[in-house]
């Protein structure tokens, strides 16, 4: 288990991430791609990647790339700098300039456990032109395996977003915290996060906490390691469906034929509600419908991959789906 302090000072300074984090979202989807998990959700993008992988050249020059990334266990800090925050990159930018020490530091952690190909000695003596490899080798696999299917990632972690904005309104900070259930549980000024493979102890000490929702996260949060850096928890949202690229997220027959149930200005404008997140309750109010009606205009607007569903307490709060987003949108 992974127990966070928290201070007063660090629930003023905790904060979520503004968006979709490229280049955590890049190096976890390495993880997804190579475990040994099956996730339907996911399914079909790991075989597409796959696919393409074995008919472009680029697996060979990806594989020190591969080998930072194991399927399970320690991956090096050094690959989701802080400054990702800020963009792809700027994520990139600070992995071009990390420091040989910190290099060699985490390299020597990894490969306690893992053998890596012989470029990665380069790497861990902070040879220039060794760090421009791997940031291009993550730009190639960024293209490939992550830019086509960019919007539905952004999607999902904007709906979470969503969802922690309205618990945090709700109840502060401490709202935010205890929303994250039941991967992580607050209490008494401690997040505990369960099911984490090392027994670990991080206190804050004043610096907050960036929490970043990620698509390619696992059921498990992830932490860095070293307890210097800034801290980041990272954790799983709801996937809002099946992976599949922007070529590919069309409707099918059969969305189709639910999407001509929605033809409707009181549908409509549940979706247009839903648009920044909106509970059954303040669907009907808006609208001056009954509970019952939006209820039931929700459910059709789900049914046909629309709209996604949280219960959060009394209320369930409502947002849009990729699709749904496209759909208002037009």
């Amino acid at each position: 288990m992974l127990k966070i302090h928290f201070s007063g000072e660090d629930i003023l300074r905790t904060r979520v991430a503004p968006a979709a984090d490229p280049v955590w979202e890049l190096v976890l989807s390495l993880h997804v791609l190579r475990g040994r998990t099956r996730d339907p959700l996911t399914a079909n993008w790991r075989r597409s990647v796959a696919r393409d992988l074995r008919q472009d050249s680029a697996s060979e020059q990806l594989r020190l790339l591969f080998a930072l990334n194991p399927p399970r266990g320690y991956f090096p800090d050094f690959l989701t700098p802080y400054a990702s925050v800020e963009g792809f990159e700027a994520g990139l930018d600070a992995l071009r300039r990390t420091p040989a020490e910190l290099l060699h530091r985490d390299l020597s952690v990894l490969a306690a456990e893992n053998q890596l190909p012989s470029s990665a000695a380069a790497l861990a003596r902070g040879e220039v032109s060794a760090l421009h490899h791997l940031a291009e080798s993550m730009e190639q696999y960024r293209s490939l395996a992550i830019s086509p299917y960019w919007g539905r990632i952004q999607a999902a972690v904007a709906a979470d977003r969503t969802r922690r904005a309205r618990a945090l309104l709700d109840g502060g900070v401490e709202g935010l915290l205890a929303s994250l259930r039941p991967t992580m549980r607050w209490e008494s000024g401690v997040l505990e996060v369960h099911s984490y493979p090392h027994s670990r102890e991080l206190h804050l000490d004043g610096r907050g906490l960036l929490l970043v929702p990620s698509f390619f996260c696992a059921a498990t949060p992830v932490a860095l390691l070293d307890p210097a850096l800034p801290p980041v928890l990272v954790y799983p949202v709801d996937r809002l469906g099946a992976l599949v690229s922007a070529d590919a997220d069309v409707a099918s027959g059969a969305a189709r034929e639910s999407l001509a149930a929605l033809l409707g200005r009181t549908r409509a404008a549940v979706l247009q509600a839903s648009d920044e997140g909106c509970t059954t309750g303040e669907v009907a109010r808006q609208l001056n419908i009954s509970p019952a009606a939006a209820s039931q205009h929700a459910t059709v607007l789900r049914n046909a991959g629309l709209l996604v569903s949280h219960r959060e307490r009394n209320s369930v709060l409502h947002t849009l789906t990729p699709l749904g987003r496209a759909m208002l949108d037009a």
